[in-house]
């Protein structure tokens, strides 16, 4: 079955019209159970947001990781870390400097979606890339 998700992307109309990095934009990336893996698929369609931004230089990248609530808090904390930084490498093979990216492992807290149910779960298995306009 294949992954496929429609992420929350919010373009400012001012940024489409007049090219303005005065929006933001953020992007989801899902993962399986117990993985860590950023696959091919969602590696490109990254990609492809990051061009159509355009003047990243411009904008704060935070990367917020959640995992769903089987395993251990222990386990679930390195997992968050593991998969934010399988992202943060797809930002850098951009050429993002580390200093414009933030991160903030949750782990299984402070869940999106109830863990109760099986699509909650696969719901709360992601990293969120949230693209902000710095303030000059």
């Amino acid at each position: 079955m294949k992954r496929l998700f429609i992420s929350l992307c919010l373009v400012c109309f001012s940024f489409l019209v007049f090219g303005q990095a005065d929006s933001v934009v953020i992007r989801s990336i899902y993962f399986g159970p117990g993985s860590y893996h950023v696959d091919e698929e969602q590696t490109i369609e990254l990609f492809q947001l990051m061009d159509n931004i355009g003047n990243l230089e411009m904008f704060q990248i935070s990367i917020t990781s959640h995992t769903d609530n089987i395993g251990g808090v222990a386990y679930n904390q390195w997992l968050s870390n593991m998969r934010s930084d399988a992202v943060i490498q797809k930002l850098l093979l951009k050429g993002i400097p580390t200093d414009q990216i933030h991160k903030k492992d949750f782990g299984q807290h402070n869940p999106l979606y109830s863990n109760s149910s099986w699509k909650g779960r696969m719901k709360n298995r992601r990293v969120d890339i949230i693209f902000s306009p710095m303030l000059f």
